[in-house]
């Protein structure tokens, strides 16, 4: 039975990839001098800003970042993000969450950011729609268990109520959150909010991959039938 929706955060309630991906690009590969484009970062979501740092470390550098780097490094990514402005909400998301608080379903954030900018504003654009005891975000993980790792997930359905895997959905934008959703046993419906090919959420291995926020408001029972129809 379905108990709760356990929602990334960008890409997702906010169309604030854009902003991500400009930040990581300006920080890493203008200022720090690592080879990346602005889509390299989109791959990235949903990783925590550790976690994608070691990342490029590992892969460039051939070693591992140093906690002193990565505070600086990731500390430069949150003052450019915050410089380029607000991100508007998803458009379909308001619709999505009136959905979900309607049929009284649980509701979970789960995000690999560590910037508190968006997270202060979840209250102000989605009024009492998540409360903090049910807010997972990177800082709970340490590098290597944020996402595609299941533990963020896995935190999340105990914070929904120490639910089992198959009584929520995972909603995501970004491949590796897909992989963290279905490595945790969770049905995950993918919207593809960015700039990748919807085969890259479907070879992440998402249940069904849908054009938005607003598609998934449009079909929110069938996506609920789906999900009940998948636990046999």
């Amino acid at each position: 039975m379905l108990k709760a929706f356990l929602f990334d955060m960008d890409g997702v309630l906010f169309d604030s990839m854009k902003n991500h991906a400009e930040a990581w690009y300006q920080t890493m590969g203008e200022h720090y001098g690592f080879t990346c484009d602005r889509t390299l970062f989109y791959l990235y979501e949903g990783s925590t800003g550790a976690q994608t740092i070691d990342t490029l470390f590992v892969e460039q550098r051939k070693r591992h970042a140093t906690e002193e780097e990565i505070e600086r490094i990731y500390s430069e990514k949150s003052r450019c993000f915050t410089q380029l402005g607000k991100a508007d909400p998803m458009p379909g998301a308001a619709e999505v969450l009136k959905q979900v608080v309607d049929k009284n379903l649980a509701r979970v954030l789960v995000t690999g950011s560590g910037q508190t900018t968006l997270i202060d504003r979840l209250q102000l654009t989605y009024p009492d729609v998540f409360s903090p005891d049910r807010i997972v975000w990177g800082r709970d993980c340490p590098i290597g268990h944020g996402k595609p790792h299941p533990d963020p997930y896995l935190m999340g359905l105990r914070k929904a109520g120490n639910l089992l895997p198959d009584e929520a959905i995972v909603v995501e934008n970004a491949p590796m959150g897909v992989q963290a959703g279905k490595a945790a046993g969770i049905f995950t419906v993918a919207v593809n909010t960015g700039p990748l090919e919807p085969s890259v959420l479907r070879e992440a291995g998402a249940d069904i991959v849908l054009s938005g926020m607003e598609e998934l408001a449009e079909r929110m029972d069938e996506i609920i039938a789906l999900h009940h129809s998948s636990r046999g």
